[in-house]
């Protein structure tokens, strides 16, 4: 018997859509196929949400721990993670392209019962992913030491750069398999075994990082109107490898969560499985993988363009080192808000998919929005924390006078633009699973480059230097601040919202095919 759904084609009309044996939904709107079968809708948001929450926090840690490590080696250190991170983003860049089309592919698939298109979906998926990653580390071991040079203010800054870059673009493989695996579990209904695969990746690296980079964690204790370092645990590793071992703390932790996820889908644990005759190129269904993730490889090119040029006001702002380290770490510390708008978002990717692939338009846009809300509330409570407390949360990650007195300021701002910043990174992440990444992929450049830099360049006061030997001066002269920048950013982000809003409210992403 064949299930019905509601499908709106470009005229508007309600139309009943054929779905295969097994699929579509239940008389009140329940799931018949995946891992979310029978749940009701604020059950199965649950079921998505709290493993993909849990994990966002531990992968958060991933990048927390290198800035943490880095900062009790010192300001230069610091600096160098710091702007290595925004390298190492650009590998990011490929495994979400990659995750993208994997979740939108194998959600839809798993929504219409067709078990075997998502099978070939995994392992096409992996085979992308460990081609790309060894292209993408390759380029970036290579730039290691001229971008060195060029975004640190310091030999040894320069040098703790391309050690950190080279061998973490040395993992690259690894961390794009990881990522493809992951959003093949996620797509088929299943968070949890992602979780537990990247609660073994960040011990690992809270670990392995620790005791190869031979530090001791201290903090600043004030007193007398000074400040001492305390001591709060004693490094017992004989290796002193500084910020290198830091970064073969990373790549030996995301080679074991490689491992542990391609195990896991080899057993066919998550829904999907990993078949050896599936790893074989099959050219029709990598077209569909890139059709769906080459709009969202440029749109997020386009961010991190974006943010690398950002960066490079940081670097203008002043000519001693820590201003590098202090915008990093602001950031790290503002990205635990992102994770409940970053777990709904995933959430609502794969519910809108699954849906869309059952048929109902309206039970997708129905998650959506409750996705977006859940998020704002959970979002808007953590900037409450980054208005009222930010000193306390900058002295628990660092013993830098530097950074305890330029991020607190940085957190306040976030603070405020937490809600619309839940709106937006969950409409555009519903927008992505269900395959409308062209229109994410426009917004995504519109507000960059026309809306972020401007800001940014605007309220920091940056002189920019020219490369023919002249300065770009600022419109607005003022002294140069990294708050003023921080608060031409968030305000792009209020802006942001309401597109990505309003592009979700025209509803044009119903009639997407992936």
């Amino acid at each position: 018997m064949l299930a019905l759904g509601d499908w709106r084609g470009p005229s508007g009309v309600a139309t009943p859509v054929p779905a295969r044996r097994g699929a579509g939904l239940t008389p009140d709107g329940r799931l018949r196929a995946g891992q979310l079968a029978n749940l009701s809708m604020n059950r199965a948001i649950w079921v998505l949400c709290w493993p993909i929450l849990i994990e966002s926090f531990l992968n958060s840690l991933v990048g927390l721990t290198d800035t943490v490590l880095s900062a009790q080696l010192g300001v230069p250190e610091t600096d160098a993670v710091g702007s290595a991170s925004y390298v190492i983003w650009f590998m990011g860049l490929v495994v979400m392209a990659i995750g993208v089309g994997t979740t939108a592919l194998v959600s839809r698939s798993v929504g219409r019962g067709r078990l075997a298109v998502a099978n070939a979906a995994v392992g096409q998926s992996l085979l992308l992913a460990a081609g790309l990653g060894c292209v993408v580390g390759a380029i970036i071991a290579l730039s290691g030491p001229p971008l060195g040079t060029a975004l640190t203010q310091s030999p040894r800054g320069a040098e703790a750069f391309a050690s950190y870059l080279q061998i973490v673009a040395a993992g690259t493989p690894f961390t794009a398999v990881l990522g493809a695996a992951i959003a093949a579990l996620r797509g088929a209904g299943d968070s949890v075994r992602p979780l537990w695969s990247m609660v073994i990746v960040n011990a690992v690296n809270v670990v392995s990082s620790w005791l190869l980079c031979g530090t001791d964690l201290t903090r600043l204790v004030p007193h007398d109107g000074g400040t001492s370092v305390e001591v709060l645990l004693h490094n017992p590793s004989p290796w002193e490898f500084g910020v290198s071992g830091i970064a073969l703390g990373t790549l030996l932790s995301n080679a074991i969560g490689c491992v542990i996820v391609i195990v896991m889908l080899s057993k066919g644990a998550g829904g999907v499985r990993l078949m050896r005759r599936r790893l074989r190129p099959h050219w029709h269904t990598m077209s569909r993988l890139v059709r769906v993730g080459l709009p969202n490889f440029f749109e997020t090119l386009g961010m991190w363009v974006g943010n690398f040029l950002v960066l490079g006001f940081v670097v203008h702002l002043s000519d001693a080192d820590g201003m590098t380290g202090a915008h990093m770490l602001a950031i790290r510390i503002e990205s635990f808000s992102f994770l409940p708008g970053f777990a709904m978002s995933l959430a609502a990717a794969t519910l809108a998919g699954q849906y869309l692939g059952a048929g109902s338009p309206r039970m997708a846009r129905l998650a959506v929005w409750r996705c977006c809300l859940i998020g704002a509330v959970l979002m808007g409570s953590l900037g409450l924390a980054f208005i009222f407390v930010p000193d306390r949360l900058v002295a628990l990650l660092s013993s830098q006078p530097e950074h305890l007195r330029i991020v607190p300021p940085l957190l306040r701002v976030a603070g405020f633009v937490q809600v619309p910043f839940a709106f937006a990174i969950i409409t555009r992440g519903a927008l992505r699973g269900v395959g409308d990444t062209r229109a994410v992929f426009l917004i995504t450049w519109t507000t960059t480059y026309l809306i972020r830099l401007p800001m940014a360049y605007l309220f920091s006061g940056v002189t920019l230097p020219l490369p023919w030997g002249t300065d770009l001066p600022n419109p607005f002269p003022h002294d140069p601040t990294l708050t003023g920048l921080w608060i031409g950013l968030c305000a792009e982000l209020v802006i942001r919202c309401f597109l990505f809003v309003a592009r979700f409210l025209y509803g044009g992403w119903a009639q997407k095919r992936v």
